[in-house]
């Protein structure tokens, strides 16, 4: 299993709480329709501050699924969306070790 993590920083102009009710009520839709996508998480910040305004964590059994969910046409959608809402992604993949 592969867990990417994605850290958003909002577009300019779009304010905090547009923000994140786009990310917790409208982007969700999205990735629900991913394929293989097995647990998908969102995580706002709190901090005005932030550097960044929200942390996603999506979660597929290995990295030829993910790579095959973001070329489907929902992937593409969906990276699309996310495009037009922020200013700045970044994406890392991970192996998740789990302690406590």
């Amino acid at each position: 299993m592969v867990k990417l993590i994605s850290l958003l920083k909002r577009a300019e102009g779009l304010s905090r709480e547009d923000f994140r009710t786009w990310i917790l009520e409208e982007h969700v839709a999205f990735a629900r329709k991913l394929p293989g996508l097995r647990k998908y998480t969102v995580n706002v910040a709190v901090a005005e501050d932030a550097p960044y305004d929200a942390v996603n964590e999506m979660w597929f059994d290995d990295d030829e699924a993910r790579a095959a969910a973001f070329a489907s046409d929902d992937g593409k959608a969906a990276g699309a969306d996310a495009g037009a809402h922020t200013s700045s992604r970044v994406h890392v993949l991970t192996t998740e070790h789990e302690f406590i």
